[in-house]
């Protein structure tokens, strides 16, 4: 009920021009609101900045994950504190670390550029840069959320037996064959279960533009969640950020199911 009734009433509004205050005055409109929202080019600039954003974020978060895991699951020295601190970021709250990365990212007194401002006369803006807002954005929500990818992979990789690495090294194969005959396949459960949750977060990614960017600079960093969540509370247009949301639920699914047919098709 508590997950069925709200879907059932969001798909309802976005058929509406709805009035939150007197929803029985809601008007019907049909369709209306999904063909102004194709026909919307905002919208698409939105839709192009959601993919960049997770074409930026997620390859990283699921790579550096999987690497810092393999790496912290051998005997090197303080791996206990290591796991700590790759794992720490990710307990923050997301107006911390946006509060963080505006402080590293400022342009005239940051940390980044502070150091760039040895080998540069002429340090980037990294936020007010049309250019690169977004992969600022990118590399903040990596450094933020890849503790939890990291921990998933640990988990994996303990639970690989030892004894299958035994046989390959009596076959006499690499670390590189290991890895890829041993390794990858007793991981694809939870290779694809990142990589399918990686994918339905960072395409709702609406925090770290929210506020650290507004969107912008000229719409370079605005998203699909961000343009919804200005289409229904700061223009008031409840139906047509219903229907924003219900496009962005098809593509969840949609990604879902072709991630389960790429990776898990071995399953």
């Amino acid at each position: 009920m508590f997950l069925v009734w709200p879907a059932l009433k969001g798909f309802y509004m976005s058929l509406h021009n709805w009035d939150p205050f007197v929803p029985s005055e809601s008007e019907f409109i049909g369709l209306d609101n999904y063909i102004e929202l194709f026909n919307d080019p905002v919208f698409w600039d939105a839709m192009k900045g959601t993919i960049y954003f997770v074409a930026l974020s997620v390859p990283l978060l699921v790579i550096v994950g999987l690497g810092l895991a393999l790496g912290v699951n051998k005997n090197v020295k303080g791996k206990r504190v290591l796991r700590a601190i790759y794992f720490s970021p990710y307990i923050l709250t997301v107006a911390v670390v946006t509060l963080i990365w505006s402080e590293v990212y400022s342009e005239s007194y940051g940390l980044i550029n502070h150091y760039l401002g040895y080998v540069m006369s002429d340090p980037p803006g990294w936020l007010t840069s049309t250019e690169l807002a977004m992969p600022a954005l990118a590399f903040m929500t990596v450094w933020w959320l890849v503790g939890f990818n990291f921990v998933i992979f640990l988990a994996a990789r303990q639970s690989v037996p030892e004894r299958l690495y035994e046989a390959a090294r009596l076959d006499g194969a690499s670390t590189w064959r290991a890895f890829k005959d041993v390794t990858l396949p007793q991981m694809r459960n939870s290779i694809l279960f990142v990589v399918i949750i990686q994918f339905i977060l960072q395409f709702q990614v609406f925090a770290q533009p929210f506020v650290l960017t507004t969107g912008g600079p000229r719409g370079s960093t605005d998203t699909l969640v961000y343009y919804l969540y200005r289409s229904a509370f700061s223009q008031h247009q409840y139906g047509y950020g219903a229907a924003i949301g219900y496009v962005l639920v098809m593509i969840l699914v949609l990604i879902a199911i072709i991630n389960f047919k790429v990776i898990g098709t071995n399953d």
